[in-house]
């Protein structure tokens, strides 16, 4: 191949250009995101029960559609989630790879199914089902500075013409007002209701049949009698549409004439829909739009698209009307992009110089260069066909491949260069000679690495998912460097060197001079040493089990992980009052968290949203987004996220009324909170609330006794006092009334009744009645209520029940169909995730009979994940050994090269542990990287050795003289390599903690990998073949394949 390429050099730059305009067309196309999709596609059911409780929505709503989907296809599991407030949702995850398109359908029939037996209520609110991203991509606050304009006018603005902009833009999942729209507010009061003898059920009646739309057909209509000159529509003003209107409607008309209307037993106003969540943007009132992505939305896309939308619109707001975007988490996506982007630049300039400096040619250096853009392009293009994404993995990838990349076009050079100043041929014939010398290690050395490469991409779960990008990446390119190596390179070697006399090597001055009489002799050195050492072989050989036994120890003694913690550049505070606070008093807390968060010199805005957080939602839950400033601003001790976050949880600590938890998002948001483990503990028996609440709270107590586990807390809400209203339902019956009459008085009065709808301004909105504030405070309040008996009396609640003061559930957990209960927690320090999952599997063992468990999210993976990484690098080492055992055919070398492999994994071991890192999924990648570069070096020498000792020379004499010759190749191509991922070991700024991770280990690993393994591998050839002689067929093959090779001939 190389010969034919040697005589056309244009068709291999018609080749070379072709791969790249083909890389450049898919940069452009490429979808940008900060990790490839790591969690399993969910799928959301929102479904909404006005003044129910949470028991109640679980047994008639909840349960009622879980059961019709069980068998959905790809389903692994579902969690649902009733709230105290009425709301509820059932989050329903997907094997990863499903199509959500495809579940959303079948979820969406199978509801129909469910459909007919839930409550009326329920079908009238309308049951959601959405596929989203479970975390916000941004916040879009609205605020306004005319007084006039309050929340309820903002909320209502963004709902008509905000909300339905951003829902239609390409890539948004889910677009979620924190405020409210309008509605007709009906709040009736039960004592002027009682002085007209009025019941609830009535004034609902009244507005639904005088609040109605009517069809009224037309005059004139066909058939008509001859003559008929005109048709027309007939309009009747059914629905009301004012204030004034719904005040006049008419309850009770009687015979004298006098009428009673809305008015006088209601106050009647145009107020919000829901008052539940509120919204506020650096300690002031606003309304937020919580924007989430879509299953296959690109962030920065969806971002920028936002931001266009948002400023279009901002023309046609009223006056006073503001909008900003203060929590964006896609701008870290972009800025940590940009930050690999770069390193990838500085990794390309410094394997150049590397070059230079060994080749001292700007000629020698431009080829291997060539090659880098080349290989990257072709990179990019098979991501494209891949149907992968730019994400930070596959640019890791990227800086990773660039020092190998150049390794196979700087051996090509260094060996043509070698031959011409040894030989003093001419580039073309030194170039054939050269191919023919190198095209086994090339190819070689390649399909190493590439089978290296090759087992990470059929991992199962999310880690296979990240295990794919860096595989692809890197088989790509070194597939596409080889491939050049092979045609471009020699090409232009042949063209583009000038001939140099034989010789001519050491006669340079200054600088260069200098640093070739000092590498020569260190090279002297070199070749002094593994003499020495080939005579004592053994002696060495129990050096090497030692080194074996520090990397199996010192690898037992690293932490696990699964990602590194990223400074995202902002910080998500959960503020959880106690159980039954109110609003009032969440807002008080709220104010200090702002006041003490927005003192913070870290710190640009923050967004802080009502009612709603982590752990559920309710008038005691709060959440806020904080914003810190650009990470250009934040270089001092003490002033990154995770560091921000601490100082928040002590200075917080201090507000009495409330547990304020605030921390650093998780690396992979989709994934929950990864900084420790989700757990599920479920009844499996039907125990009830209260056995499940004892069994959680005896694990927890025996969690907090655990030296294994630390933070181990229940998430979710805590049970609250709720008032029980006992109805003897006897004298109700002997009073006349009947539990539907009961029953519509309270859930009016209370749970406040959505009637129907009225148009208003172009939309229709809803009609809502409920009982005034001020009758509805306290338990006597309850009691004054009155229901109609048969007789149209009204009787008051007093006389047929009784209140009670109960603890009851404010939350209620289902998970794949049990109650259960949510604990989250952290492995204490020194031990790993996996230690502390099984901990608490052998607590749950302890457990009264009828209780299981299961774990969700990050720990489900991790499960699954399990031991793969041994199999792995199993896997990886198997791979080498097979595939250099059928280039070489023989079982015996690859052996040599395989003794390599621990070498490199200790300095991988080594810098990680020295730098305090964890075995996480980068230092697997790293490591797997390592174990293909120490192979590689290996077979280098190796090669050689072979052939030399082929052609007759002793096998001392051939390890030596291999030693001597691949010496200057070996040391330059680690040192471009090695130099290539220094940018990534030293990082800072945006998503540094990665860079930092994945570097380290690389860097260490080829420090001593080059180091031990120049000196090692002579000793392993030697000890390998005076053990293993090979077969008489294996001689003859190899002696054939040197005489081809030419080596030996300038002797």
């Amino acid at each position: 191949m190389a010969k034919f390429f040697i005589d056309r050099p244009i068709f291999a730059w018609v080749i070379a250009l072709f791969i790249m305009v083909l890389g450049g067309v898919a940069i452009t196309q490429l979808p940008i995101s900060q990790y490839p999709p790591v969690a399993p596609p969910s799928i959301v059911i929102n479904a909404s029960y006005p003044g129910a409780s949470a028991q109640t929505l679980e047994d008639s709503v909840l349960s009622v559609i879980e059961r019709e989907m069980n068998g959905s296809p790809g389903l692994i599991y579902m969690e649902s989630v009733a709230q105290a407030d009425g709301s509820g949702s059932i989050t329903l995850s997907f094997q990863p790879g499903t199509n959500a398109d495809l579940a959303q359908v079948d979820v969406q029939n199978r509801l129909s199914r469910a459909s007919p037996r839930l409550p009326s209520t329920v079908t009238q609110q309308g049951v959601r089902v959405d596929k989203s991203q479970s975390n916000f991509l941004l916040f879009t606050m609205l605020s306004s500075s005319n007084p006039e304009t309050d929340t309820v006018a903002l909320g209502d603005y963004a709902s008509r013409n905000v909300v339905p902009e951003l829902q239609r833009l390409q890539g948004i999942g889910q677009a979620q007002l924190f405020g409210t729209e309008r509605a007709m507010r009906i709040w009736i009061d039960p004592a002027k209701m009682l002085s007209f003898n009025i019941s609830t059920a009535e004034i609902t009646a009244a507005i639904r049949a005088q609040n109605a739309q009517v069809a009224s057909g037309t005059i004139g209509d066909l058939p008509n009698l001859s003559g008929q000159g005109i048709s027309a529509t007939v309009v009747v003003s059914g629905q009301l549409s004012t204030v004034e209107q719904f005040s006049n409607i008419i309850l009770r008309a009687n015979a004298d004439g006098s009428t009673v209307r809305l008015k006088d037993v209601a106050r009647v106003e145009l107020g919000g829909q829901a008052y539940a969540t509120a919204a506020r943007l650096n300690g002031k009132p606003a309304v937020g739009i919580g924007v989430q992505l879509s299953p296959s939305g690109n962030a920065l896309e969806a971002a920028e698209a936002v931001r266009t939308k948002m400023d279009e619109l901002s023309r046609y707001f009223p006056e006073g009307m503001s909008w900003s975007i203060p929590y964006d988490s896609s701008r870290f996506v972009d800025i940590s992009i940009t930050q690999v982007a770069k390193t990838l630049l500085e990794a390309v300039a410094l394997v150049f110089l590397v070059m230079f400096l060994f080749l001292q040619n700007w000629r020698y250096t431009v080829i291997p260069t060539i090659v880098v853009p080349i290989a990257l392009l072709g990179t990019f293009a098979t991501l494209l066909a891949l149907g992968f994404s730019i994400n930070v993995l596959t640019m890791f990838g990227m800086v990773l491949v660039i020092g190998i990349v150049v390794d196979d076009a700087i051996v090509v050079v260094e060996n043509v260069e070698r031959i011409m100043s040894e030989e003093g041929l001419s580039p073309l014939e030194a170039t054939r000679k050269a191919m023919r010398q190198i095209s086994g290690a090339i190819i070689g050395v390649t399909v190493v690495l590439i089978s290296v490469f090759v087992p990470l991409a059929f991992f199962a779960g999310s880690t296979g998912n990240i295990y794919r990008q860096f595989s692809a990446v890197m088989v790509a390119s070194i597939g596409f460097s080889a491939f050049m190596a092979l045609s471009l390179t020699p090409a232009l070697c042949a063209t583009l060197l000038k001939p140099v006399e034989a010789g001519h090597h050491h006669e340079k001055s200054g600088f260069f001079g200098w640093f070739n009489r000092s590498f020569a002799s260190g090279a002297k050195r070199y070749e002094g040493w593994v003499a020495r050492m080939l005579k004592r072989a053994v002696r060495y050989l129990v050096i090497y089990a030692a080194i074996v036994g520090a990397v199996a120890v010192v690898y037992m003694r690293l932490p696990t992980s699964f990602l590194p913690s990223e400074d995202q550049g902002n910080i998500i505070v959960n503020v959880q009052l106690p159980p039954g606070a109110t609003q009032e008093r969440t807002l008080a807390v709220m104010e200090q968290v702002e006041q003490f968060i927005l003192k913070q010199p870290e710190v640009q805005s923050m967004v802080g949203v009502l009612g709603f957080s982590f752990s559920g939602q309710g008038q005691n839950a709060a959440l806020a987004f904080v914003t810190l400033k650009d990470w250009s601003e934040r270089h001092g001790p003490g002033q990154s996220a995770q560091e921000v976050a601490g100082r928040a949880f002590g200075g917080l600590s201090g507000i009495r009324d409330a547990f304020i938890f605030p921390l650093s998002p998780p690396p992979i948001p989709e994934l929950g909170n990864a900084s420790g483990f989700t757990f599920r503990l479920q009844d499996r028996s039907g125990a009830g609330h209260e056995a499940l609440v004892n069994a959680r709270n005896q694990l927890l107590g025996m969690a907090s006794q655990s030296k294994v586990l630390t933070q181990v807390r229940p998430d979710g809400l805590e049970d609250a006092p709720q008032l029980q209203i006992d109805i003897d339902r006897d004298k109700a019956n002997a009073l006349g009334v009947t539990f539907d009459a009961i029953n519509s008085t309270l859930s009016t009065a209370l749970g406040s009744s959505y009637v129907n709808d009225f148009p208003n301004q172009g939309r229709l909105q809803r009609v809502v009645v409920q009982a005034d504030a001020p009758a509805r405070m306290q338990p006597d309040d309850l009691l004054k209520l009155n229901a109609s008996n048969t007789q149209g009396k009204p009787v008051p609640l007093s006389a047929f029940a009784s209140t009670k003061w109960v603890k009851g559930a404010q939350q209620t957990v289902r998970y794949n169909g049990y109650p259960a209960m949510r604990i989250s927690g952290s492995p204490a320090p020194g031990y790993s995730t996996g230690a502390a999952m099984a901990e608490m599997e052998k607590l749950a063992g302890q457990l009264p009979a009828g209780f299981g468990f299961e774990w969700t999210g990050q720990s489900r993976e991790e499960k699954l994940a399990g031991s793969q990484s041994l199999i792995l690098y199993s896997f990886a080492i198997l791979a080498v050994f097979l595939c250099l055992a059928a280039l070489y055919e023989s079982w015996s070398i690859p052996l040599a090269v395989i003794l390599v492999v621990p070498l490199g994994v200790l300095g991988v071991l080594l810098a990680t542990l020295m730098r305090g890192y964890a075995n996480d999924v980068y230092f697997q990648v790293g490591l797997i990287t390592i174990i293909g570069l120490s192979a590689k070096n290996a077979i280098l020498i190796i090669e050689f050795a072979k052939d030399l000792q082929a052609q007759g020379k002793g096998l001392i004499e051939s390890a030596l003289e291999a030693a001597h010759l691949r010496f200057r190749p070996i040391i330059m191509t680690s040192m471009a390599f090695g130099l290539g991922v220094v940018p990534l070991a030293i990082a800072s700024g945006a998503g540094s903690a990665s860079q930092r991770a994945i570097g380290t280990g690389v860097l260490g690993g080829m420090v001593t990998g080059t180091v031990l393994a120049v000196f090692f591998v002579p000793v392993f050839f030697v000890v390998v073949r005076s053990l293993f002689k090979g077969s008489a067929r294996q001689q003859e093959m190899n002696r054939r394949h040197a005489e081809e090779a030419g080596i030996g001939n300038h002797d």
